[in-house]
């Protein structure tokens, strides 16, 4: 799946007419497909809204206008950092800074991809930066589903290769998630490319301050949770266990020919790497997040006017 996530539901997407999220506009219809959702500070909910920016889920109301947004992650009120993926119409992919409303590009992301391909596999195509996690000391640490690769960057423009990802029998890793353990490591989940076999995908688990890491190969990358399907997102409690967000069960592809059983959400230990299902049958979930006890996810995510943001475990 060398094109990443957007050519999954190109379907959905060709097919929607865009529409502006107004100001106080009902938070349960978005414009386009949605993305990654995170809690900022006192609370709100920021959604990435791909066709038109980063939305409060709340209110509906847009914070920030930002087309092909994959993902967001708030540093402080009115602060965060937000990906752009190439694959989105009219968009590039690009680390951005958002303060005030306003949009600044820190990386050229495809840039990077193009020159350097990390992964050794042929990047020309693009960069499809999926999900970020910010580090301690100010750095960020980014999931490339094109690149097949884990990426860090500074707010000066700086950017390095932390890990590449293999494949299994010819088939694409397709990293679309990375967060920060409590051990300091860094956890990435895989979706795999088409044709998304049953039990393919897996959480690397990469030891800290790592760079130009070879998974599979190096003794600094290790499989943490294996045997999972279609991985889309991945969020940590305080007690160490990892929740694991599934895209669709059956996989991804049949979410693209508009079929399945949804996807799950499963609580793992990433010592042991034991998981058990704590909710299934969401339809088109692309993301989860914790705002307090409570967990939080997209259903109809893929869908534009019927992606919503709902509690998953109140």
């Amino acid at each position: 799946m060398r094109r990443g996530i957007y050519l999954a539901v190109a379907a959905f997407a060709a097919a929607a007419v865009l529409v502006p999220v107004a100001a106080q506009a009902d938070p349960g219809f978005y414009a386009a497909p949605m993305f990654g959702i995170d809690p900022a500070p006192g609370g709100q909910l920021l959604v990435a809204d791909a066709g038109q920016g980063i939305v409060d889920a709340d209110t509906g109301e847009l914070v920030a206008a930002l087309p092909g947004v994959t993902d967001v992650a708030p540093i402080g009120r009115g602060d965060m950092l937000a990906l752009t993926s190439t694959f989105a119409p009219n968009a590039h992919g690009a680390l951005y800074r958002v303060s005030r409303g306003g949009a600044r590009k820190l990386v050229d992301l495809q840039d990077y991809e193009v020159q350097n391909d990390p992964a050794g596999d042929g990047t020309g195509e693009g960069s499809d930066p999926y999900d970020l996690a910010r580090m301690q000391g100010g750095k960020t640490l980014i999931a490339d589903a094109a690149g097949n690769d884990l990426l860090v960057a500074d707010e000066k423009g700086t950017v390095d290769w932390v890990a590449s990802f293999p494949t299994q029998g010819g088939i694409q890793s397709v990293p679309t998630s990375v967060a920060i353990g409590p051990d300091g490591a860094y956890y990435v989940g895989e979706l795999t490319g088409f044709p998304a076999p049953l039990g393919l995908s897996r959480v690397w688990r990469v030891e800290p301050g790592s760079r130009h890491v070879r998974c599979g190969v190096s003794a600094a990358c290790s499989v943490a949770v294996s045997a999972r399907t279609s991985i889309i997102d991945l969020a940590f409690v305080p007690d160490g266990k990892l929740y694991v967000a599934q895209l669709e069960d059956t996989g991804w592809p049949a979410v693209e020919g508009g079929g399945g059983v949804g996807g799950s959400v499963h609580a793992c230990n990433v010592e042991t790497g034991a998981c058990q299902t704590v909710v299934s049958g969401i339809p088109m979930l692309t993301s989860i997040a914790f705002r307090g006890d409570s967990l939080w996810g997209t259903i109809l995510a893929l869908v534009p006017g019927q992606a919503d943001v709902v509690p998953l475990i109140p």
